[in-house]
């Protein structure tokens, strides 16, 4: 077969997938594949769901486009009520792109002309953390705190400040949990008060950390935290839920664990679960009223935004998800999920730590429990448990390089969110197989 396509590994050779049903996959040879990670965390509601596809064909035999500048169109007002109702109170507004690095720009320009439209057009600097990632395009790059991801492009991005993550494994102040003083959080205040606060238009955080430190969970009381610095500082706040968003926590949005309300919410991959393109950004009332009595424009756009067929996917999404219970079945087998991972690390002297909430969860991999020693990155621990798992049929998700962006080892373990206990096992059984393979005994 010719193949033309520009892959972003080319040297390596990409199995044809073929068809899914559930958590699997099955590629052009037969060969069947427990998605173990949800693809990149998108499948949330698993594969072949018949009801979002007969969702799809209603909405593209009535129309499949129409321009936003022109028209709205009924599945986007619909989609926007049932995102208003699984946020949290005071979010009432829905902007919609076509995936989550759409959805970091639009919140980023929105922070921006948000300050332009009260009159305080020196507020421009977005602070976000090291050890972050929001996204591959130019903007979200520049806000992200992945160091192998920046170093290409670096001479492109815009030089915002970073801070240090809420990385209890490998506290970056020297803390432990019992004397913690949530310098994470006063970090974030530091840099602040450094930029200048009539400078700073927004925070940006991942509520559970995703690729680049594999499901980091902040200590309780740093979200709180958090949301005071900004409300102190007339700061926005903004929560990057493309990856921990839409139920795979075991609540709607991961920011409700801790019951805080950030400004601005961007959500993508489990909105549209891989059955289309579809990202949203939804915002508190203030920030709309503030665009409607200024100027009554917000300048910025993409040409899918709002696409009828993709709005009536992720509408068709979200309604199975309430049907079937899935938010609470994320939850509960999170639950269970965490429990057997945990056993798993007392039986291994390579896991240094397992971390996460609901259905998305990490695995830390060490050279010393003790000292937390991490493996030399020439030895590509990660690349050699997510190569081992997927020829036995395991798809895993990698998190490298998460102790400092320049070495550490880490996996995620992120199965879509119809996931049973009994599945949970078979992706396990699977997992361990692939340890001993790895690493051996000693």
């Amino acid at each position: 077969m010719n193949n033309h396509v520009f892959y972003i590994n080319l040297n390596q050779d990409y199995p044809v997938v073929d068809r899914g049903k559930g958590i699997y996959l099955w590629d052009h040879k037969g060969k069947k594949y427990i998605d173990g990670c949800s693809g990149a965390l998108i499948s949330n509601i698993g594969h072949g769901v018949s009801e979002i596809k007969e969702a799809m064909v209603s909405q593209l035999e009535k129309t499949e486009f129409a321009h936003r500048f022109r028209f709205t169109n009924s599945p986007v007002q619909q989609l926007a009520k049932k995102i208003y109702d699984i946020t949290p109170e005071g979010i009432k507004w829905v902007s919609f792109v076509s995936g989550g690095s759409e959805a970091i720009e639009t919140a980023m320009k929105m922070a921006r002309e948000y300050f332009v439209e009260k009159g305080k057009p020196s507020k421009y600097k977005i602070i976000s953390r090291w050890q972050s990632y929001h996204g591959y395009t130019l903007g979200a790059l520049s806000i992200g705190g992945n160091m192998w991801r920046r170093r290409r492009h670096g001479p492109l991005l815009v030089d915002f400040p970073h801070v240090r993550p809420p990385y209890c494994y490998r506290c970056p102040f020297g803390k432990k949990s019992e004397n913690c003083g949530l310098d994470c959080a006063k970090d974030i205040e530091a840099a602040i008060v450094n930029e200048g606060p009539e400078n700073v238009a927004a925070v940006i955080l991942e509520p559970v950390s995703g690729s680049s430190l594999g499901a980091v969970v902040p200590k309780n009381g740093y979200m709180q935290s958090v949301r005071e610095i900004c409300n102190k500082y007339d700061v926005l706040l903004i929560a990057d839920e493309v990856m921990s968003g839409i139920g795979r926590t075991g609540k709607y949005f991961a920011v409700e664990h801790w019951n805080v309300i950030p400004d601005i919410i961007c959500m993508a991959k489990g909105l549209g679960s891989g059955y289309s393109p579809l990202g949203a950004v939804a915002v508190q009332d203030f920030i709309h009223k503030t665009f409607k009595e200024g100027s009554g424009k917000f300048s910025h756009g993409f040409t899918s935004s709002g696409n009828p067929v993709s709005a009536a996917a992720g509408l068709a999404v979200l309604n199975y998800i309430d049907k079937n219970n899935l938010v609470r079945n994320s939850y509960e087998v999170g639950k269970y999920l965490m429990e057997q991972l945990k056993l798993i690390k007392d039986k291994y002297w390579f896991i240094g730590d397992v971390r996460g909430l609901g259905l998305m969860t990490g695995v830390e991999f060490v050279k010393n429990k003790e000292t937390k020693e991490t493996f030399e990155p020439s030895e590509g621990i990660t690349d050699k448990i997510i190569n081992a798992a997927f020829e036995k049929g395991l798809i895993l998700f990698a998190a490298p390089l998460c102790a400092d962006g320049t070495k550490g080892d880490a996996i995620m373990i992120a199965p879509p969110l119809i996931v049973t206990k009994q599945e949970v096992d078979e992706i396990l059984t699977i997992f361990e197989e692939v340890l001993s393979c790895t690493f051996g005994s000693k």
